[in-house]
């Protein structure tokens, strides 16, 4: 299961007034305790500040790497914020990512095969709404098509079905699980993702529903997620789920997270 810590995201005020104080120290507490954690990657974004986005990122993305070996996830929507900071990556990056909108896709795809970088591609399109089961499954195998067909291997491709928050969309968790199912099933070797705090938005006790969400989806086939890794009950129900589906070899990852005071 590969995680993404999403800490580290300026629609988080803390991480916003940071980065426009510029303090270093609280930034790369914030990397090393992801780190620390078991995060494979660390997700930077700026985008909260669509004028000074560009000067924000390059500035986490030096910071982060000041303290950290792991590979970033470069999170914009822009196509030349990501174009600009991309040389700034010592490990091959993630690139946070594609949809089926506009010239997005055309415009990205170049670059993700120039850095040999990981992308994230929505099942998002300026047509439709991807909130069915059904609307899911035939995005991502556009987005499939479109991704291997420009020479990009599909094992580098991790689609996301786009949960929306339970609170406005009580189906949305279903789908987006079946869909999980779905497109692990007809496209052998492509992963799945999810950021997994959008299914708990604007509801009460968000960490039970992720958590639980977070489950449901790994007992799917979901092999990534954005997510906090710092977070016990998270940490917890992802290490208890992989020794669960005999993932997890005499339960030595559980243990030591245990021993770690992870859990």
């Amino acid at each position: 299961m590969l995680v993404i810590g999403e800490r580290i995201n300026t629609s988080r005020n803390p991480i916003a007034l940071a980065v426009t104080s510029k303090d270093e120290a609280f930034i790369q507490k914030e990397a090393k305790r992801q780190a620390e954690a078991g995060a494979d990657y660390i997700e930077v974004n700026a985008g909260s500040f669509m004028d000074k986005e560009t000067e924000y990122l390059k500035w986490l993305i030096d910071v982060v790497q000041d303290v950290s070996d792991l590979p970033l996830c470069i999170d914009s929507p822009d196509y030349e914020v990501i174009k600009s900071v991309l040389p700034l990556s010592k490990k091959t990056p993630m690139i946070n990512s594609i949809s089926l909108e506009g010239p997005k896709l055309g415009e990205v795809l170049p670059l993700v095969l120039e850095y040999g970088a990981k992308v994230i591609a929505l099942c998002q399109s300026d047509h439709a709404v991807a909130n069915s089961v059904e609307l899911k499954m035939e995005m991502a195998g556009r987005l499939v098509e479109a991704v291997t067909a420009a020479g990009v291997p599909l094992g580098d491709l991790f689609i996301d079905p786009l949960v929306y928050p339970l609170g406005t969309d009580s189906r949305s968790a279903a789908a987006t699980l079946e869909a999980i199912a779905g497109i692990m099933n007809r496209f052998p070797g492509v992963h799945t993702i999810c950021g997994l705090s959008n299914v708990s938005y604007g509801l009460p006790n968000r960490g039970l529903i992720n958590a639980t969400f977070l489950v449901a989806g790994i007992f799917r086939g979901l092999d990534a997620a954005i997510l906090d890794p710092t977070d016990k009950r998270i940490h917890g129900a992802l290490k208890a789920s992989l020794m669960i589906l005999d993932r997890d070899g005499f339960c030595t990852e559980y243990l030591q997270a245990f021993r770690e005071g992870l859990l």
